[in-house]
């Protein structure tokens, strides 16, 4: 038997939708010669500070440079402890051990995100930041976590690499802490043409230490006032983001179309995803729950559907966390989450009929099981 073919993703579909008006802009930029930073980077930045309804974006490199961009500006280094959740890609953590910090990690809620008494018992007299995972593009409870952070003076970073175009309570992800960091990677919601990143912030010192840790921490030509990073955004990748930027809104509510759909077809027979009435997710990932996940996933394959897991493995049981002295068994939820979840096709050239392929192709599949 044929079935319909549904790949986890297809970023090349997306090129296409625009690929002439792209490849005018490639033209642009490579006959301008201006190749670093540059009017469009000025312009991107602008751009993205209005999507998050912040004072301040800066583009960089990647995600991850953000993150550790982020903890450079808020002095965060050797001695000092940030607390982040174990479930998520490997860079929230990774990004505090480039910077010389202490990783805590606690456990997550059924949404996925950080569970606030877990984090709020963790907290000691060390911890100087929360990296605030907003997974899945769910946003974290912000309020909840201010309420034990900001009498103790501990900063929040958004990880919102996830959840550009999300709210919560009505205030756009990126606005919500002291700093957020998102990723422009292919994979994500709003992406560009290969690595990139930016920062978002209210406070101007923040991004004024911002522009300079991404350009080596050069205020002029010749000299240099602190050591920074060599993490800018391409004025071609820029470039790319100006030209794509208007189109994040349409984007976006693709993304939560879809999701609906899979949660009215899915939700009697799977584990869908949870989220707080006030939050409006964007759906990076839409995530089920499921026993006998490998089996399922071999079954879908089989009928041409495609998925995968975020995360498999709790970073805390990586080989690169061995030295932080945590065991299988530390965050239950996390761990048990992990072998269970499942990540679906879910983009917005995503047709309605390969939507519904692939949830009957689940539901087929699990009435067999």
């Amino acid at each position: 038997m044929t079935y319909l073919r549904v790949p986890f993703v297809n970023v090349a579909a997306q090129f296409l939708t625009m690929e002439d008006e792209l490849v005018d802009v490639f033209k642009r930029v490579g006959r301008s010669g201006m190749y670093v930073m540059g009017e469009e980077v000025n312009a991107f930045d602008k751009a993205l500070a209005d999507t998050c309804e912040t004072e301040f974006a800066l583009s960089v490199g990647n995600g991850t440079d953000a993150l550790i961009l982020a903890l450079k500006a808020l002095n965060i280094g050797e001695g000092d402890e940030v607390i982040t959740a174990p479930n998520s890609f490997i860079a929230s953590a990774g990004a505090i051990v480039a910077v010389g910090a202490s990783i805590k990690f606690v456990d997550v809620g059924d949404d996925f995100n950080l569970d606030i008494d877990s984090l709020a018992a963790a907290i000691t007299d060390k911890t100087k930041a929360i990296i605030a995972v907003h997974l899945t593009g769910n946003p974290v409870d912000i309020d909840a976590l201010k309420e034990i952070t900001v009498p103790k003076n501990i900063k929040i970073i958004e990880d919102a690499a996830q959840a550009i175009g999300a709210s919560y309570k009505g205030k756009k992800v990126g606005s919500l802490g002291d700093i957020a960091c998102f990723s422009l990677h292919p994979l994500k919601n709003f992406h560009l043409l290969g690595d990139a990143g930016f920062i978002s912030t209210n406070n101007k010192a923040l991004a004024e230490d911002i522009s300079l840790l991404r350009n080596h921490g050069l205020f002029n030509r010749d000299e240099s006032a602190k050591w920074g990073l060599n993490s800018r955004c391409d004025t071609l990748q820029a470039a790319i983001g100006l030209a794509k930027i208007p189109q994040l809104p349409a984007w976006t509510s693709r993304f939560q179309q879809i999701a609906k759909r899979y949660h009215h077809l899915l939700a009697k027979h799977v584990q869908c995803p949870v989220w707080a009435e006030h939050n409006i997710p964007v759906f990076h990932n839409f995530v089920i729950q499921v026993d006998n996940r490998e089996k399922l996933m071999s079954e879908l394959s089989s009928r041409g559907v495609d998925t995968k897991i975020h995360y498999p493995i709790p970073i805390h049981l990586m080989k690169a966390a061995q030295n932080l002295g945590y065991k299988a068994g530390d965050f239950p939820q996390a761990e048990s989450q992990a072998k269970r979840i499942l990540s679906l096709p879910i983009y917005p050239e995503l047709t309605d009929d390969q939507v519904e392929h692939v949830a009957q192709c689940i539901i087929d599949s699990l009435a067999t099981h």
